[in-house]
């Protein structure tokens, strides 16, 4: 069965009892049990609910590993996730990665023992330098957030193996539709799937899947006894949105690579991050380990003091975090979904107080095009009038 196929008939795609082709929402905290002690296949929705396992079956079968597990949100995902570690472990982490990942290690875990190193995870000679006797996982994003970087997974899971390491992977600007890092060989594929999973913005949800027995038990334990779980409402939504994953990536795609183009010839634009650019220098690998380039752009002007008049000034794009909904986004990471990393690490990894993150949607590619032209010429006339 095809990817593509795969979103709309996977995992439990109907209800085994009724035939319908929509897994109803099991809107119920509890069940009924019919003997003392002997609980069925669901006892309580924070252990199990059948609209979430629907959707828990479908993301493993998607990314390849044998369980899913659907958090209420990313984070919460990735807080399971890191409560695999004990104190005094040591994980190596990507330079760039989302400012909320760094605040959950800096804020609530690095208090308890667990320790971290930031590197660029592009230089195998990085992460070697970065390892140390109490090292015990890789944490990688690719592409990563914001600056798109590509990091060569193949290559990076045969280095952490060699080292007895776990490797994490952030997949939520790819999707599964467009790379699958547990068949790369990884261990935890983590996702927000408020992003291009949900596709709508009207959601707010995580995922982790593995394809080990041993790595699902421990999370299934932590996802029970912390409680972040994922609601049958939303789960619905999300196993809803899913099934038009294939047709949505295709437009993101299509239009952020005419966006790409767009921006990178014009002479407002000091520079553009996207892996579809022949110049990018992450291209190769992308085109090697993904099935296409994704719907993410992050830019810089020339002239960085206009940052804030430029995306104000965008009439279609909305200025608001997120990103993967079907309509286009757009932010300034150091102020918005990166503002809780320190500026000297920011800018150390190349976030600078000016660049900018497109999440490119799905309307019409005229209109997109036109609002940044507008947006251009507002931030040009405010420099003039100056």
């Amino acid at each position: 069965m095809q990817l593509s196929t795969k979103l709309i008939h996977g995992g439990i795609s109907e209800d085994p009892l009724t035939g319908a082709v929509s897994v109803p929402i099991y809107q119920t905290s509890t069940y009924r049990q019919k003997k003392l002690g002997q609980p069925g296949d669901f006892e309580y929705s924070r252990s199990g609910n059948p609209t979430r396992l629907a959707l828990e079956e479908l993301i493993a079968e998607l990314e390849g590993g044998v369980k899913g597990f659907a958090f209420s949100s990313g984070l919460a995902a990735i807080h399971a996730t890191l409560s695999l570690f004990q104190p005094g472990d040591h994980l190596i982490l990507g330079d760039d990665v989302y400012g909320g990942t760094f605040r959950l290690l800096e804020k609530v875990f690095k208090p308890f023992g667990l320790s971290y190193t930031m590197v660029d995870s592009r230089e195998l000679s990085q992460l070697e330098n970065a390892l140390t006797n109490h090292t015990k996982a890789l944490y990688l994003e690719t592409p990563s957030n914001p600056l798109l970087k590509i990091i060569d997974l193949e290559k990076s899971v045969v280095w952490a193996r060699e080292h007895e390491l776990i490797t994490i992977v952030d997949n939520t600007f790819a999707t599964p539709y467009l790379q699958q890092p547990l068949i790369l060989g990884a261990d935890i594929v983590l996702h927000s799937g408020t992003k291009y999973l949900g596709g709508h913005s009207d959601l707010v949800a995580g995922f982790a899947t593995t394809n080990n027995e041993s790595l699902a038990e421990k999370i299934a334990f932590y996802q029970n006894s912390i409680g972040g779980v994922l609601g049958p409402q939303d789960s619905w939504l999300l196993q809803r949105g899913i099934k038009t994953l294939a047709v949505r990536m295709e437009a993101h795609q299509r239009n952020a690579g005419i966006l790409a183009s767009y921006l990178a010839a014009h002479s407002g634009v000091a520079k553009v991050y996207y892996p579809g650019l022949a110049d990018h220098p992450g291209h190769e690998v992308a085109a090697r380990q993904m099935r296409g380039f994704g719907g993410m752009v992050a830019f810089e002007l020339v002239d960085e003091s206009r940052t804030a008049e430029f995306v104000e000034s965008l009439k279609v794009i909305t200025l608001a975090e997120s990103l993967g909904g079907v309509e286009s986004l757009i932010e300034v990471p150091a102020v918005m979904t990166h503002a809780s990393i320190p500026q000297e690490k920011r800018e150390a990894s190349g976030i600078k107080e000016g660049l900018i993150r497109l999440s490119v949607g799905i309307e019409d590619i005229t209109d997109l095009q036109t609002d940044l032209e507008q947006a251009f010429a507002a931030a040009l006339r405010e420099e003039t009038a100056e």
